[in-house]
């Protein structure tokens, strides 16, 4: 957008672990200031994807560093490292990949969907542009191949994992490693907690539970975290070959969210991978 390359995915990891996420958003920077968009304006643009001055700044430095030779993860590794962040961020690819979605009104740029048209079409279908000459990172699949655990975050399985999972070289990765696979839902009550996961589920056939999420897993996951309230849904999804842990997945505070974790761990335990919990809390 407006020549910068920005990845929101990346960006939001970042921030997070920085400690200088926006929690009243999920994206962007706590006290961010929006002149620069007040400036679009004067100049007859519309600013309908909202980026703060500082975010901008993270895009300007990524787009600088592409242009300059760098790859992806190479930038992304400099720009956590400079904010102090220990854990490695990693890419799954170093070339361009765009999400696309299907629907009635014409395929549309998947930020054009979500924040222009505010997830309001109906989704018939997902692609990604670029990704069948797009491959994965030799950083990624060492990552994959060497992880006692992978855990598919309580995400989008269309548009946020699904873009990771299409791309060639990741599924054969998964498939060899010997790691714990757990994912967390993110449908509770048969809605997402934020976001168009329930209504993707709903309009591309899919089961809108958690159910219908781990079967759209089925294969790959040896275990799921269920939120309480789909603790009824618990033996369907055994059936699918996984193990059900039943939780509070619903995390509002840091707390929350170090509970959940620590559920989780307990769920590798019991699967077989013991997790070191201060190291994977760092």
């Amino acid at each position: 957008l407006w020549g910068l390359y920005i990845s929101p995915d990346l960006d939001t990891v970042t921030y997070t672990l920085a400690g200088i996420a926006n929690p009243e958003t999920g994206w962007g920077l706590a006290g961010d200031t929006f002149a620069g968009l007040g400036m679009l304006e004067r100049y007859g643009r519309d600013p309908w994807f909202r980026l703060g001055d500082m975010d901008t700044v993270t895009h300007v430095l990524r787009t600088q560093m592409l242009a300059d030779g760098r790859t992806l993860t190479e930038a992304t590794a400099d720009l956590a490292g400079a904010l102090g962040i220990q854990s490695r961020i990693l890419p799954m690819s170093n070339q361009p990949v765009e999400t696309v979605v299907h629907t009635a009104e014409g395929t549309l740029a998947f930020q054009d969907y979500f924040v222009r048209r505010r997830h309001g079409d109906r989704v018939t279908g997902v692609s990604f542009n670029g990704i069948d000459v797009a491959s994965a990172t030799p950083e990624a699949l060492e990552a994959l191949g060497e992880a006692a655990v992978i855990l598919f975050c309580p995400s989008n399985p269309f548009v946020s994992i699904g873009p990771i999972l299409a791309l060639p070289g990741i599924s054969g990765v998964l498939e060899r490693s010997r790691a714990v696979k757990v994912a967390v839902s993110p449908i509770v009550g048969g809605e997402a907690l934020k976001g168009p996961a329930a209504d993707m589920l709903d309009s591309m056939g899919h089961e809108v539970s958690a159910f219908g999420v781990a079967a759209l897993y089925q294969g790959t996951l040896n275990g799921i975290v269920i939120d309480r309230a789909d603790v009824a849904l618990a033996p369907r999804i055994e059936a699918l070959g996984m193990e059900v842990e039943v939780a509070d997945t619903v995390m509002t505070t840091r707390e929350s969210r170090r509970a959940l974790a620590d559920i989780v761990f307990d769920l590798c335990a019991r699967l077989g991978t013991p997790v070191v919990r201060e190291e994977a809390r760092q």
